[in-house]
Parts: structure tokens; C-alpha cells; sequence
């Protein structure tokens, strides 16, 4: 749209150096960079409006083509209902005959039925063997709770025993201030 090459950004960035000052050149450029981005979201804003009239415009000539096609269908379509089937006075449905139907009834009767399931005998076995219990729970051991038992020697003294002392690491070498040497 604009065409701005570097040197004539530069030169324009020079120039705003010196007739604004290096203070307030920060500020001015915030207030431009703000400026531009309102200018953006303005044009963004239009193009979406221009955009939603554009599929209004195209749904609306879509809408009429839609109803001038069914208008036309049924134009096409458009004649009487069909009526109800008149009765012409057809005989009406003869019976069957008796001896037909004996015949039919003795054929059906002379049919086997049908043979009996052969009986299924399930063996007891695998089944036991799947439904074994479960293994227990294991418990937990008891501590024991007594005293322990101290040898009458050792009972009888009466300074207490001592537990041996804890070997410490040897410190680091530090100066006055606390610091490592």
C-alpha cells in the first residue's frame, strides 16, 4: 500500500531524533505504535462488516433461487389427488373348499415334529477346579513387646553403658569472615 524503503524510514527516524529529543522519543513512539494498532483494528473491524453484508447479499440472492426452483416444482407437480379407488363390484373372495382343507390339515398332522436336544452332561471336574478359593492373606509378624533380657552383670553396675561416639568429618579451612579458604 505504502511504499516506504529503509532509507527514508531512517531518514524520518533521524529527523523525529532531533525535533522531538532523545527524552520524549520513547513516549512518541508508544503513542504512534498505539495509534497504528487502532488504525489496524478500525480496518479489521470494516473488512469483517464488509465481509457479513457480503454473505448477507449472497445468502439473500441464494434464499430467492432456492424458492423460485420449489415455486417451479411445484408448478411442475401441481395436479389433482389422486381418488379413491372406486369399487367395481368384484366378487368377493370364495371360500375355500372343505375337502381342500382336510386334505391340508391331514398332510400337516402326518409331519414329524421335531427330535429332542440330545442331554449335555457337563463334567464336574474343571469346574471345581476353577472355583478353588483364594490363597489367604499373609499376616504380619508380631513384634515382640518385652524388655530385653540384660545379663545380671551388666544390671548390677551402676554407670550406665555408653554408646561410642560418632566419627565427624574434619571442617573446611575458613578465613575470619566465614568464608572458605
Amino acid at each position: 500500500m505504502f511504499d516506504i524503503a529503509w532509507s527514508e524510514l531512517l531518514l524520518v527516524g533521524g529527523v523525529a531524533l532531533i525535533v522531538i529529543g532523545p527524552k520524549e522519543l520513547p513516549g512518541a513512539l508508544r503513542t504512534a505504535g498505539q495509534m497504528v494498532g487502532k488504525v489496524r483494528r478500525m480496518a479489521a473491524e470494516f473488512q469483517g462488516q464488509f465481509n457479513d453484508a457480503m454473505r448477507e447479499a449472497e445468502l439473500h440472492d441464494l434464499k430467492k433461487q432456492v424458492e423460485d426452483i420449489g415455486t417451479s416444482v411445484q408448478a411442475s407437480t401441481n395436479f389433482d389427488p389422486i381418488e379413491p379407488m372406486k369399487d367395481f363390484g368384484t366378487p368377493a373372495a370364495p371360500k375355500p373348499d372343505e375337502a381342500a382343507v382336510k386334505e391340508a390339515e391331514a398332510k400337516l398332522a402326518a409331519i414329524p415334529g421335531p427330535e429332542p436336544l440330545p442331554e449335555i452332561v457337563i463334567d464336574p471336574a474343571p469346574v471345581a477346579a476353577a472355583q478353588e478359593p483364594a490363597k489367604p492373606k499373609r499376616r504380619r509378624k508380631t513384634v515382640a513387646t518385652e524388655e530385653p533380657v540384660i545379663p545380671e552383670a551388666e544390671a548390677a553396675s551402676p554407670e550406665p553403658v555408653a554408646k561410642p561416639a560418632r566419627k565427624r568429618k574434619p571442617k573446611a579451612a575458613q578465613n575470619e569472615d566465614g568464608s572458605p579458604a
